[in-house]
């Protein structure tokens, strides 16, 4: 089968592998779409520890298919079912996979980042995947495409869910991609007034298309935007899907008394540390927050909310491939083209 695999920093290669063979208590999926994510592209451009020319790794870790094979010892599962996957596998045994975090678990395996993932036309689904209850079976009406992104947004769910957000609350997104959309369409969907602020006119204009009422922002002025859109008030949550320091350090000035920050989108080690006015959080009672992968329930939950039809996602993904084009999909999307781009088998 085709795979596109990783050998090293900056070396990205469409290979012919074997199609992977499964054990009694395995699955075989067959791949019907698979996302490109900002991950696969930071592991792209810089490399990952443990790959290279002899250790190679199949990326993509956003991802929905049909199953093809299923082992003797399977329960459940059946030949043809549509699944989608939520990639974190944890021990199942320590503290944090017990509180049902496995996605914070140490020794966390997951789907094209530390195991072979999607974007090939077969994968191996391992036993603790299926026993902890990774897969789930798409719901009907949710395309294979859609399902794809259902861990990007339950990643933003989780963050989301840090907030505490109520109708009527002014909440701004800083970074207009397609984690910056999911979080403005989640807090639009809790009733929120929501902002959006990015240096891209281009982004910006397609976050106004796929959520009218959304007000965007792409001037210099952020602080002063903000005041004249709350009356003066300030924000009461504010969402950072942009890995700049300079964002994340100039939230708190914005912020309501009691306000809530996500740092969602981490920054670069290299540009550690981020300084923060700690007196605004002391004077002003805030809430600073941060949030990393997801959890099978957020992911549940996360791919319920487009089965129930409370939110549309379909906008998300501008641009689509089929595989043999996945290293132009990872070009645009380094160069900031579109927003998702999603390769369909």
């Amino acid at each position: 089968m085709l795979a596109l695999r990783l050998y090293g920093p900056g070396d990205i290669r469409l290979a012919e592998v074997s199609v992977p063979q499964i054990a009694d208590d395995e699955i075989l999926l067959k791949t019907k779409a698979a996302s490109v994510c900002g991950t696969d592209i930071r592991m792209w451009q810089n490399g990952y520890k443990n790959v290279d020319a002899d250790h190679p790794l199949t990326l993509g870790h956003e991802f929905a298919g049909v199953i093809a094979k299923v082992g003797a010892n399977v329960p459940f599962y059946q030949e043809g079912m549509s699944i989608a996957m939520q990639p974190n596998i944890g021990c199942g045994i320590c503290d944090r996979c017990v509180s049902g975090n496995q996605h914070l678990c140490d020794e966390y395996k997951a789907f094209g980042i530390n195991m072979d993932g999607a974007f090939a036309e077969y994968i191996r689904i391992p036993a603790t995947a299926i026993s902890h209850g990774n897969m789930m079976v798409i719901p009907e009406h949710v395309s294979f495409e859609e399902a794809s992104i259902a861990e990007p947004l339950s990643c933003v769910y989780n963050g989301f869910s840090k907030c505490f957000v109520k109708p009527g609350e002014y909440a701004l997104v800083v970074g207009a991609g397609p984690i910056g959309l999911m979080h403005a369409i989640l807090l639009k969907m809790a009733g929120a007034s929501v902002l959006i602020n990015d240096l891209s006119e281009d982004r910006l204009a397609i976050c106004r298309r796929i959520l009218p009422g959304a007000v965007t922002y792409s001037g210099d002025d952020l602080k002063g935007f903000v005041m004249q859109r709350t009356n003066g008030q300030g924000l009461d949550v504010a969402i950072t899907a942009a890995p700049v320091p300079q964002v994340q350090s100039a939230m708190l000035a914005l912020m309501n008394y009691g306000g809530r920050i996500n740092f969602f989108g981490g920054v670069p080690e290299a540009k550690q540390p981020v300084p923060i006015n700690t007196n605004l959080i002391h004077y002003k009672e805030l809430y600073l927050t941060g949030s990393t992968r997801s959890s099978i329930m957020q992911f549940r939950k996360a791919l319920s909310f487009v089965g129930q039809k409370l939110i549309d996602v379909s906008g998300i993904i501008t641009d689509r491939y089929t595989l043999d084009k996945a290293p132009e999909a990872f070009e645009n999307s380094k160069n900031v083209k579109g927003l998702k781009h999603t390769i369909v088998f």
